[in-house]
């Protein structure tokens, strides 16, 4: 029987809260560098804002379009006018405060287990919706949230002064990036009833393994930054390369037009830049192996580069941060696929069958949608 909880009802509150917060910090990071002359800064911000904002706003408003095919075509033209003004997340975020507040509060479980049962219909909306927003969130994290950190810590690293406003937006930047990885992980959980349950510790672990080596990448890749701009953009464009084409190798079908399956593809390779996700739902060991041992040898490579290039940096914060952060990303990497990974992510004849295409939404787009999106 799925469930929707008071308390999953108030996590979607705070989020809704965090959102909003998240925009109004933002453009006071970018109002405050405009100020003092740092312009650059400033429209770099904005810029990642409104990148992340138009792709979510594309993909939010395709998702309608899919969900309410063959319904009232006014409808449609007042959703498309909401996304236009970037404004689409907060229609999600009301229907699944609606949707969520009935399943939390109103309804009682009949104990039936059927879909057809009100209340199941009802908390399913509700998950459906939630589960949505959690999908668009981690498109802003790795659009928006990540690449801001860097700038951030990169600021921070190339002039040494911190102000307020700086501690601000890093401490936003991982607050976004924590709450949309761990929702994703419990939508992951409550979409797709034959995969495991993701406890508590689970919730932990996962959650340091990602910010962990995502937190050290970053940190390294400002490191190259401080050492050479150029290079720096070189190796960002020559990985989303990377990713694109494993992308491409994959042959994924998570949309309807090509257009849009290519936009897709484009968002799986700039995500892929800072972190590892399996987008066809199947086991990745040596896939996800390749991975992290290639991001800790090029950070390696960086210290060990540094250290001969400017050896005074061993005694800096920064130096040691990165050492600290990668071992500990790697042995909470390690602990969490070990002993904390739900490895069942479904029944194999549905693993075969409904995984990452068409034949895996069964009445509707909604009741699949998940399962074609990025799998952990």
């Amino acid at each position: 029987i799925m469930k929707f909880t008071k308390k999953n009802f108030f996590f979607l509150v705070g989020g809704v809260i965090i959102y909003v917060v998240d925009i109004v910090v933002d453009f006071w990071v970018a109002s405050k560098y405009f100020c003092q002359g740092q312009y650059s800064w400033s429209m770099l911000i904005l810029c990642f804002r409104g990148l992340s904002s138009l792709v979510t706003q594309i993909f939010s408003y395709e998702w309608f379009k899919s969900d309410w095919e063959g319904t009232d075509t006014r409808k449609l033209k007042w959703i498309f006018l909401v996304h236009f003004f970037h404004c689409g997340i907060f229609i999600r975020y009301w229907f699944a405060l609606k949707y969520g507040c009935q399943a939390a509060f109103k309804l009682k479980s009949s104990g039936d287990s059927s879909e057809t049962d009100p209340s199941n219909f009802i908390k399913k909306q509700a998950i459906d919706a939630v589960t949505d927003i959690n999908m668009l969130r981690v498109f802003k994290a790795f659009l928006e949230t990540t690449p801001q950190l860097f700038v951030q810590i990169y600021i921070l690293m190339q002039h040494g002064n911190t102000n307020g406003y700086q501690y601000a937006a890093i401490f936003m930047s991982f607050c976004g990036i924590s709450f949309s990885m761990v929702d994703y992980q419990i939508s992951v959980q409550k979409s797709l009833p034959d995969k495991g349950e993701f406890h508590v510790c689970s919730k932990f672990m996962y959650l340091f393994y990602k910010l962990l080596t995502i937190t050290s990448w970053v940190v390294s890749i400002s490191l190259i930054t401080l050492w050479s701009v150029r290079i720096s953009v070189i190796l960002l464009i020559f990985l989303w390369i990377c990713g694109f084409t494993w992308t491409l190798k994959q042959c994924t079908t998570f949309c309807k037009s090509k257009k849009m399956e290519y936009l897709y593809r484009t968002v799986v390779g700039i995500i892929l830049i800072f972190t590892f996700f399996n987008i066809k739902g199947r086991r990745t060991k040596v896939c996800i192996s390749i991975y992290y041992a290639t991001h800790t040898v090029v950070t390696l490579g960086i210290l060990f580069v540094y250290m001969i290039w400017k050896p005074s940096i061993i005694k800096e914060i920064p130096f040691t941060i990165v050492i600290i952060l990668t071992i500990l990303g790697i042995i909470f990497l390690v602990v969490y696929y070990r002993h904390f990974h739900p490895a069942t992510y479904c029944r194999p004849q549905a693993c075969l069958d409904e995984v990452d295409g068409a034949s895996g939404q069964k009445d509707g787009v909604k009741s699949g949608r998940f399962q074609n999106f990025l799998m952990p």
